[in-house]
């Protein structure tokens, strides 16, 4: 396995960047961030796209290869650094944690994909992204009453937390009132207490522009 630098090629408000950013700096990984604003249809330009054939964020290259997925690429991660599991031992436990990680990668994210949205009047965007986050996090709360301790699967971090923490940071941006789901809301408070949760957020990328960040009112 190649060593050297790891670059992340990511965008502050990408959700997918959020749950991969999260993941490295849970695991301890150092990174390079590569700023692709997808904004200004960075993302779209032929030089992005010898790098990423999908022209989408994010994409990690590590180890002599370009990594696109977050999915992938976090699987990839647990199993080339098992330190600081985000896969629990136990199978039952396993199967939970990967299976919010699918309900929100698979069914919640890509209805609110930006690419997505742009394809509504602009009027229609907010509601539509709220619907589908709405839609979704109602599943995952029922799914939770069988799995959550004070994190998604029990007392430990997992996968789960990675995708949960990232759609929650997204589900405010549309809106949605997380106080409404009672275990995810809880599961969040916990989660934002983690440095390394934190580091990840949108707001804390420094490519983030300051009038974006919470609190700030110019």
């Amino acid at each position: 396995m190649a060593n050297g630098k790891v670059v992340l090629y990511t965008y502050f408000r990408s959700t997918a960047s959020t749950w991969v950013r999260i993941a490295l700096n849970y695991k301890g990984i150092e990174y390079t961030p590569e700023f692709i604003n997808l904004q200004k249809g960075e993302q779209n330009s032929e030089k992005y796209g010898e790098i990423s054939s999908t022209h989408y964020v994010p994409c990690l290259d590590i180890d002599g290869v370009k990594l696109i997925e977050s999915m992938s690429i976090i699987h990839y991660l647990e199993e080339t650094r098992p330190e600081r599991p985000l896969l629990p031992s136990d199978p039952i436990q396993r199967a939970q944690a990967r299976t919010i990680a699918s309900m929100i990668a698979s069914g919640i994210q890509p209805l609110h994909n930006s690419s997505v949205l742009a394809g509504f009047p602009e009027e229609e965007r907010t509601p539509r992204a709220a619907n589908a986050i709405i839609k979704g996090f109602k599943a995952i709360e029922k799914f939770l009453k069988n799995s959550s301790g004070k994190y998604c699967v029990g007392d430990h971090i997992t996968l789960a937390d990675v995708y949960l923490f990232g759609s929650c940071l997204t589900s405010l941006r549309y809106n949605v009132n997380l106080n409404e789901f009672g275990l995810i809301y809880k599961v969040f408070q916990n989660l934002e207490k983690i440095e390394s949760f934190q580091q990840g957020a949108w707001y804390n990328q420094p490519d983030c522009p300051e009038n974006l960040k919470p609190g700030n009112t110019n």
